[in-house]
């Protein structure tokens, strides 16, 4: 009975339209981040974190009020991956963090995403703690890069935030590739129990 309710939700669904909202505010990040002022850098900010709040709460607002669709399974992980990835090549195109962090961090996210679609047709895989951490700390050293702290505070303040920033990054680099290997092991199991039975 759930899953049908789930495959009659109306598409244009308050879930949807957060959905929605975040693949259209991805292009308009990369263009505020791209003007090079301190001050487009606080707002390209600020465009970040509401669509990263959207993504928040699309997903639990598709799950609590069974507004779950086709097109949410789809467009939902492609606005995420698309805000994030997008966030990641500036910052590394800009300086902020080494290329390879943006690389490896990059292969696991779409790695992962593709996994979770090809299992799909086997078993819904759940997200771990270590992704959910992951998560977190990718939008905390996203964040952080992102601002322009020594526009806003002392030398000594904005030079601490921004090595926050950088220690975070190395911490949300090691969440994501172990997150990504226990996927990898999970999607192993399934298939391989599947297989057995």
């Amino acid at each position: 009975m759930g899953a049908d309710r789930q495959v009659t939700a109306p598409l244009w669904n308050i879930a949807n339209v957060l959905t929605m909202i975040r693949l259209v505010l991805v292009p308009v990040f990369i263009w505020a981040f791209l003007q090079g002022t301190p001050g487009w850098r606080v707002t390209a900010t600020i465009i970040f974190l509401v669509a990263a709040i959207t993504d928040h709460f699309d997903g639990s607002l598709a799950r609590s009020r069974n507004l779950i669709t086709n097109f949410g399974k789809i467009a939902d992980p492609i606005a995420d991956k698309a805000l994030v990835m997008s966030a990641l090549i500036l910052l590394a195109w800009d300086g902020a963090m080494p290329w390879w962090v943006t690389i490896v961090i990059i292969i696991r996210e779409l790695g992962i995403t593709l996994l979770r679609f090809v299992m799909l047709r086997r078993s819904v895989m759940a997200a771990s703690k270590g992704g959910k951490l992951k998560t977190v700390l990718q939008m905390i050293f996203i964040v952080g890069l992102l601002m322009p702290w020594n526009v806003i505070f002392p030398d000594g303040l904005s030079s601490f935030l921004h090595g926050f920033s950088i220690v975070v990054m190395y911490l949300a680099l090691a969440v994501t590739v172990l997150s990504g290997i226990q996927y990898c092991v999970d999607a192993w199991k399934i298939a391989r129990g599947q297989s057995d039975s």
